[in-house]
């Protein structure tokens, strides 16, 4: 037992460190995944130190060894996460004075390819992203941060085929812990999914439904703001960014088809949001967002002015973890909305007032805690309703009133590298039109 806990334990030892790659959410990602690193092997040298009681003396060498490489690499994990501000702790005159540092390049990235299969449509094998982020450190100070996609593997010109997306390419200025400013191409600080979306970071192959229809993940825009940590745990963003168009609203997808890409954006009226999450308890992430913007600038005299509030949270304690979020939108003339859509195109969008979804996920990490893999069942339930409060004239459509039970498992031979499982049952409020349930297997990685 003992030897096997040790070959555990020199298996976690030997891992390299995940690279850091550029920008604060990637940057933050790594760090937690090297901190679940180092907790997998405290946990096996704290079985070992158990079952050593006849004074092995080889043992104890080896357990005295890895316990001074489990204290180094909490000793860089703590320097790394210190590297984050330590911009700000520099005098900003000394700083110009001293010769500028050698500028560093980064290269990383993440893939994942997935096999659907539900009772409705053809079994489906794609190739869903191709995603590389590079980034460039101008200075300690200026940071550029960029991510390029190609979705579906194709893209072809005058077909429906896959697409190439910038999703990030921003500069960071580095000012103070609690004063940073940015700008650029942004995610959109709001909800979990829509800021690690990593295929190793979550459980389930697709994308949790609420973070496609209620919150349109990946939602990205053209924008500047302020990032920063106010202490004791708390962090906040706060960003301008260009809006949603609300005359691409559907009833089926609520606001996702509505993003603007950075393509020419309507910048007649820019919307506001606001994240503020709190870390101050080991394993707890907290988080709540607040966006407000004017959609109605493709109409004439039509104030169409859209709220979301998002408040989500991650548990881990042991080995097990947990998950939840909740979303609700509000769009004021939706009624006026769908009239005039429905001169322009012959049908009524049916665009719903009030949108609404939430979820609750947990997972367990059956393996023990002193081996490489990793083998995490999961359950998640979500409720998402694009219909949920329709303007006065207008019913709802019942099968956009949705719920999911997704059980699933998650198997990682390495920490970067995930093979995902789930069967997901789909069910809605309509007594004519029934939802497939599916199965989806994927494997994703990132670098």
């Amino acid at each position: 037992m003992i030897r096997k806990i040790m070959v555990g334990v020199l298996a976690v030892c030997c891992l390299p460190a995940p690279a850091i790659a550029s920008g604060e959410e990637a940057t933050e990602a790594r760090l937690d995944a090297l901190e679940s690193r180092l907790e997998r092997l405290e946990r096996a040298l704290t079985d070992l130190t158990r079952l050593l009681r006849e004074g092995d003396a080889e043992a104890e060498a080896s357990l005295e060894s890895a316990h001074e490489v489990a204290k180094a690499g909490r000793e860089e994990l703590a320097a790394a996460r210190n590297a984050q501000q330590q911009d700000s702790t520099t005098d900003p005159q000394s700083a110009a004075s001293a010769d500028p540092p050698e500028p560093r390049v980064s290269i990383n990235g993440y893939m994942e390819m997935h096999l659907n299969h539900d009772n409705v449509n053809p079994t489906t094998l794609d190739f869903h992203r191709f995603v590389m982020l590079f980034g460039y450190d101008f200075s300690d100070r200026i940071q550029f941060v960029s991510e390029v996609e190609l979705e579906h593997a194709l893209v072809e010109g005058g077909v429906e085929s896959g697409e190439i997306e910038l999703e990030q390419a921003y500069l960071n200025f580095a000012m103070h812990p609690a004063f940073n400013f940015r700008a650029g191409m942004m995610l959109t600080p709001i909800g979990i999914i829509n800021q690690y979306h990593e295929p190793p970071s979550f459980n389930g192959v697709e994308r949790p439904f609420v973070d496609e229809v209620i919150i349109p993940s990946p939602w990205f825009s053209t924008g500047a703001g302020l990032t920063g940590d106010f202490g004791k745990g708390f962090h906040y963003k706060a960003f301008v960014m260009s809006s949603l168009n609300a005359s691409l609203f559907s009833a089926a997808e609520g606001f996702r088809d509505g993003r603007q890409r950075g393509f020419f954006d309507n910048a007649r009226n820019l919307a506001a949001i606001g994240r503020l999450e709190y870390r101050g308890v080991p394993g707890l992430d907290l988080g709540t967002s607040y966006w407000s913007g004017e959609t109605g600038f493709d109409f004439q005299d039509v104030s169409a002015q859209l709220k979301i509030f998002e408040f989500d949270g991650r548990y881990s304690w042991k080995r097990f973890d947990t998950r939840g979020q909740f979303a609700i939108t509000d769009l004021e003339e939706a009624g006026r909305i769908n009239e005039i859509l429905q001169r322009r195109i012959g049908v009524s969008p049916n665009i719903a007032e009030q949108t609404r979804g939430f979820y609750w996920e947990g997972a367990v990490h059956v393996l023990p805690s002193g081996t490489v893999h990793d083998l995490v069942p999961f359950y998640r339930y979500e409720n998402f309703d694009t219909q949920y409060r329709m303007p006065d004239g207008f019913l709802p459509l019942e099968e956009f009133d949705r719920e999911a039970h997704v059980v699933g498992v998650t198997y990682s031979p390495y920490p970067d590298v995930a093979l995902k499982f789930d069967y997901i049952v789909l069910r809605n409020a309509s007594s004519v039109i029934e939802a497939p349930n599916q199965w989806n297997f994927g494997i994703g990685w990132w670098f």
